[in-house]
């Protein structure tokens, strides 16, 4: 089956393509963003980013297809980290 490309709409405005399954770090990367991390298994929520209003964590979710092809991804700030 073929992977769904999707369109991602991250908080600098820059707009990058990605398919399902991709890493999420790479792809911020790509955008010229990081991705703050910390356990990177899980557990911490230091890598937390919000997916069309879904908290995702990155470390342990790749990209995925959820009924829309446009993702807009925002950072969640933890005062905390």
């Amino acid at each position: 089956m073929k992977k769904k490309k999707l369109t991602i709409h991250w908080p600098n405005n820059l707009i990058t393509i990605a398919e399902e399954g991709e890493d999420w770090f790479l792809k911020a990367q790509m955008a010229n963003l990081e991705i703050p991390t910390g356990c990177l298994f899980g557990s911490c929520g230091a890598c937390e980013i919000d997916v069309n209003g879904e908290t995702v964590r990155p470390c342990i979710k790749n990209i995925e297809y959820k009924n829309n092809d446009l993702l807009n991804i925002e950072f969640t700030s933890d005062p905390f980290w």
